[in-house]
């Protein structure tokens, strides 16, 4: 049984990729001519914050954080799934910089598209140019819930946050396979290993969840919500 989506703080939900549906046939074909197709072992970086963006990023198959750093720290801002887009925030650079590191948690297929020719789409196709602001929109939404969530919730609602979200918008079932290790869902939620551990162990001898190797099934919905709204 699929989860209801009730909170959005890791993910973006929309698929950035259905902006394309807004071109042209001519336009479509131009971007099919041009992209780049590459593929990243996990661990590996997609881009480097501070490097320069010489193209958009389409995420086709799997999954990455998106994450800013600061000298030795570093903060998740999302995690990217298949349709999403990275870079989008170097078009209004005149530098054209990444603004964010993009690293694969697994093996992720992107498709790179010229950044020039994103403009070039964005300046003469005005539906599409819509598309590209109502994307960053979402962006900057989903980043406020997360860093509210990051601020204000104690460990117990983060972790039900993040297991929400997981279930809802990226695996989109009760029960999934989280390909993460503990020390990735301490970054993700912002807690300690250690914490993320002995919560996990809670939520599972509560019976909200059920935790076999990697696979976690959310068994009960309804009160990781309460856990998530009392924070």
């Amino acid at each position: 049984m699929t989860t209801e989506k009730r909170v959005s703080s890791c993910t973006v939900v929309k698929k950035h990729c259905e902006c394309f549906e807004c071109l042209n046939e001519e336009q479509k074909a131009l971007v099919e001519e041009q992209h780049v197709l590459v593929e990243y072992k996990k661990g590996e970086v997609i881009a480097r914050q501070g490097a320069f963006a010489s193209h958009i990023i389409l995420i086709m198959d799997g999954l990455a954080k998106v994450m800013y750093e600061d000298n030795n720290e570093n903060i998740v801002l999302r995690i990217a799934t298949p349709g999403s887009l990275i870079g989008l925030t170097s078009l209004s650079d005149d530098n054209k910089l990444f603004k964010y590191t993009v690293k694969a948690y697994v093996k992720t297929s992107v498709k790179l598209i010229d950044t020039n020719l994103f403009i070039k789409l964005i300046k003469e196709n005005s539906l599409f140019g819509f598309a590209v602001i109502k994307i960053l929109s979402e962006i900057s939404q989903q980043k406020n819930e997360r860093f509210f969530g990051l601020i204000r919730r104690q460990s117990y609602g983060k972790l039900a946050d993040l297991l929400l979200c997981m279930s809802g918008n990226i695996f989109k079932d009760n029960k999934f396979d989280l390909p993460l290790s503990r020390k990735e869902i301490a970054e993700l939620a912002g807690m300690s290993t250690e914490s993320v551990i002995r919560t996990l162990k809670n939520f599972q001898d509560d019976k909200l969840i059920s935790i076999d190797g990697k696979t976690i099934e959310i068994l009960d919905t309804e009160g990781l919500i309460k856990i998530f709204e009392l924070g």
